[in-house]
């Protein structure tokens, strides 16, 4: 009956993605051709260590909404990206737990494929449209090499700078030389935009987490180590 709906809403508040949150924050993950079984599984455990981490949890409340958006999107080619988690309120440590739960068991959905970020972009353009309203809207993206898509890169990349969204990038060594200088130069772009450098897989927890520190600092960007 449409009456006792609206009783419930009423009694109950808005769904958990009505809510505005600080920021709204798509971390996009490399799961190219490139990247093995072995590599994928370092990527999974830094992000779920991430939400884990204390002082992450923290900056997680910080802000004046008391809340930050997380998605999380896989991608290779141009034509196949996955939201490997949906949008996830976090409001605190018990929902940062809750997520990083999940990210231990999270399965693979892409297996192989080029490196196309502009797609990947393009595509987590579209999921942010999807997001809770935001004071910040940032795309993350990790990868081990170059656009093999460099002139839809370097088209969404403008666009989203337009429309005021932050890309930062996590450029993982070993697969390319100077791929941090690449990152720097074609990727990354917005307000307060910066790249991180992972030295391999094995660093990625360390770099992902200082990443992550700095995108959820409320007000400027802040160097965390």
């Amino acid at each position: 009956m449409p009456w006792l709906v609206l009783i419930l809403l009423v009694l109950i508040g808005p769904p958990a993605l009505a809510r505005s949150v600080d920021v709204a924050l798509v971390l996009a993950i490399d799961s190219s051709s490139s990247i093995n079984t072995e590599e994928f599984a370092l990527q999974r455990e830094g992000l779920a260590a991430a939400f884990r981490d204390p002082d992450v949890q923290a900056l997680m409340t910080a802000g004046p909404q008391g809340a930050v958006a997380v998605t999380i999107l896989e991608w290779s080619d141009a034509s196949w990206q996955e939201v490997a988690e949906p949008w996830r309120v976090l409001d605190g440590a018990a929902a940062a737990e809750a997520l990083a739960a999940d990210l231990d068991i999270l399965p693979r959905r892409i297996w192989g494929g080029a490196t196309a970020i502009g797609a990947a972009l393009v595509r987590a353009r579209a999921v942010l449209a999807e997001a809770p309203a935001a004071g910040r809207r940032v795309i993350d993206v990790s990868g081990d090499g170059s656009a093999t898509d460099p002139r839809r890169l370097a088209t969404i990349r403008a666009q989203l700078q337009a429309e005021g969204v932050t890309v930062n990038g996590l450029a993982i060594l070993g697969e390319e030389a100077n791929l941090d200088t690449y990152y720097q130069a074609e990727v990354i772009t917005g307000p307060g935009a910066f790249m991180i450098v992972a030295k391999d897989f094995s660093d990625f927890a360390r770099a992902f987490r200082i990443k992550l520190l700095r995108e959820l600092q409320p007000g400027p960007v802040a160097q965390v180590r």
